[in-house]
C-alpha cells in the first residue's frame, strides 16, 4: 500500500443562435470568457487586448496574422457557424472531460477573477516532463505531478486534502525518469491513475488511501478512460488493456503494432455506446467493443508527404471525439478526419495535422495546428470556416524558441489557449479574432479544464491556477 500523507486543512442541447457579432473589448460584453483573466492582475499586469487602458508594454509589436504558404484552405463560410447556447458543466472527471470527450459549449460566471494558486508539485524538468491535465469532481481538482505524486485540492479554496506518492520507493525500477500518466475521477468516489513505471493504481478520492493496484506491464503515458465499469488504459508498446475498476482485475487486451519512436505523451481513449475508440503511436485506429475488446473496424491516420524526421512520426496524440454516429481524429502526420462510427468508413479527410484533441460544440470543430494555426472546420464536411494564426517563436526574427500552443477549450462564446510563451489567449469562435491575453505564471503544455464555473490551468512550473 502506498503512503498516504494528509496535510493539514489550510452533451449540450441544441438552441438558439448566440449573438455573432464578438463582446468588444472594454465594453458591455467583457463577460464570460472575455472576462475570466481581465481581472488576473497580480499574475500579469496586463489585460484583454483593448481591455485596459494602461501605456503598451516596450518593445517591438509582430504580426501574428502575416501571409502564410501553409495556412489551410478556407472552402467553408464563417457566417455560417452556429453553436449551441453555453451550459453549466459540473464536472470534468477525465482527460478530454467526459469519456467521449465532447464537452460542446459551457458557461463561465459572470466577471470571473482568480480566486487561488497553489503549488501541485513538481513541474517539467530536463529530466521528467509534466503531461497529465487536472481532474475535476466531487467538488475537488486532482492532479499527477511529474513524479507521480497524486493530491487532491478543493475547488472553492485551492487547500490542499491530501496527497500520495504512488511510487513504490523501495523498488529501484521506480527511481528516475517516471514520466507520464495520468487520473481520472469516477462519481462513485474513486480516482484511477496510470504510470510511467507501468501501474494502474485505484485510490479512495475522499481520503487518498490505496484501493488496488495492477501491473500492466508496460509504461503509460495516457490517461485512464472510464467507462461501463470499466478502467481503459494504453501502454507505450501499443496495447489497450481493459480492467475491472472493482478490483483491476484484467478483462482483455488488444495489441497494434509497435512503434520504435513516438511522440511524449499518447491519447486517452474514448468510449460511448459500447465502443472503444483507442488510437496508437502507429497512426492505427481501432474502434473496439467494450465488453470484448474485439476488432470492430481499423483505419490509419496518416499521410507521408513531409521529408523532415518530425513529419515522419505517424503518432495520433490528439486525443479522438465522439458524438453521435461519428467519430473524429487529427493526426500528427498530417491528416484530420470524421469516421462513421458504425462502419468505420471516412465521411471526410482534410489535411490538417495537430496533437491537441479538437474542440466539438455543435457543427463545429475548433483545431489547433502543428503550423501554429487555429482553425474552425465545418464539422459536416471538413471545411476550414476561419484560420487564425498563432505566433510559433518567442522571436520570430531568429526563429528562436518556438512556442507550443495548447487547448483550446470553449465556454461562453470564447476559445481558450495557453502557450509555452506564458501566454493565455481569448479567441472569437465566430471569427477567429484574437479578443485578448494575459500573462501566465509559466509557460503552459497542457490544456484547461473547467467545472463549476471554474477554469483551471497547470503551468509547467507545477503550479495549480484557478479562476471564477
Amino acid at each position: 500500500m502506498a503512503n498516504t500523507t494528509a496535510t493539514p486543512q489550510g452533451a449540450t442541447p441544441q438552441g438558439a443562435t448566440p449573438n455573432k457579432t464578438p463582446y468588444a473589448a472594454g465594453g458591455q460584453g467583457i463577460r464570460g470568457m472575455a472576462g475570466i483573466l481581465v481581472l488576473s492582475l497580480a499574475l500579469s499586469g496586463c489585460g484583454w487586448l483593448g481591455g485596459s487602458d494602461d501605456p503598451p508594454l516596450p518593445g517591438k509589436r509582430l504580426s501574428v496574422l502575416e501571409e502564410r504558404a501553409d495556412l489551410p484552405r478556407l472552402s467553408g463560410r464563417p457566417d455560417d457557424i452556429r453553436l449551441p447556447p453555453p451550459v453549466p458543466n459540473d464536472d470534468w472527471p477525465m482527460a478530454g472531460g467526459f469519456a467521449n470527450h465532447a464537452m460542446h459549449h459551457m458557461t463561465m460566471a459572470d466577471a470571473p477573477e482568480m480566486i487561488w494558486r497553489v503549488s501541485a508539485g513538481s513541474g517539467s524538468t530536463a529530466r521528467t516532463a509534466l503531461l497529465a491535465e487536472p481532474v475535476i469532481g466531487g467538488g475537488r481538482v486532482f492532479t499527477i505531478d511529474s513524479e507521480a505524486e497524486v493530491r487532491a485540492f478543493d475547488l472553492n479554496s485551492g487547500e490542499e486534502a491530501w496527497r500520495v506518492a504512488l511510487p513504490d520507493r523501495n523498488n529501484e525500477e521506480d527511481d528516475g525518469y517516471i514520466l507520464g500518466g495520468g487520473v481520472a475521477y469516477d462519481l462513485q468516489g474513486r480516482l484511477y491513475a496510470t504510470t510511467g513505471f507501468g501501474k494502474v493504481i485505484a485510490l479512495d478520492a475522499s481520503t487518498g488511501q490505496e484501493l488496488w493496484r495492477q501491473d500492466v506491464g508496460a509504461p503509460m503515458r495516457a490517461a485512464p478512460t472510464l467507462n461501463s465499469g470499466r478502467v481503459f488504459v494504453v501502454t507505450v508498446d501499443n496495447q489497450t488493456i481493459a480492467l475491472a475498476a472493482q478490483d483491476g482485475h484484467k478483462l482483455w487486451t488488444h495489441a497494434g503494432s509497435p512503434e520504435v519512436t513516438s511522440l511524449l505523451g499518447a491519447p486517452a481513449p474514448a468510449v460511448d455506446k459500447g465502443t472503444v475508440i483507442v488510437a496508437y503511436s502507429s497512426g492505427e485506429l481501432f474502434a473496439l467493443r467494450v465488453e470484448t475488446g474485439a476488432t470492430l473496424w481499423q483505419d490509419s491516420v496518416t499521410v507521408k508527404r513531409r521529408t523532415d524526421a518530425a513529419g515522419d512520426l505517424r503518432d495520433i496524440r490528439a486525443r479522438p471525439v465522439m458524438s453521435g454516429d461519428r467519430i473524429f481524429v487529427v493526426g500528427h502526420s498530417g491528416l484530420m478526419t470524421a469516421i462513421d462510427l458504425a462502419t468505420g468508413q471516412r465521411v471526410w479527410q482534410a489535411e490538417l495535422g495537430g496533437v491537441q484533441q479538437p474542440w466539438l460544440a455543435g457543427d463545429v470543430l475548433y483545431v489547433l495546428t502543428n503550423a501554429a494555426d487555429l482553425v474552425a472546420v465545418d464539422a459536416e464536411v471538413g471545411d476550414a470556416l476561419w484560420v487564425t494564426p498563432l505566433q510559433s517563436w518567442v522571436d520570430p526574427d531568429d526563429r528562436d524558441e518556438p512556442i507550443t500552443w495548447t487547448g483550446p477549450l470553449l465556454a461562453s462564446d470564447r476559445l481558450v489557449v495557453a502557450g509555452t510563451n506564458e501566454e493565455i489567449l481569448a479567441v472569437s469562435p465566430y471569427t477567429g479574432r484574437i479578443l485578448g491575453y494575459v500573462e501566465a505564471p509559466d509557460g503552459i503544455s497542457i490544456p484547461p479544464v473547467l467545472a463549476q464555473d471554474t477554469l483551471v490551468f497547470l503551468a509547467d512550473n507545477g503550479d495549480l491556477v484557478a479562476f471564477r
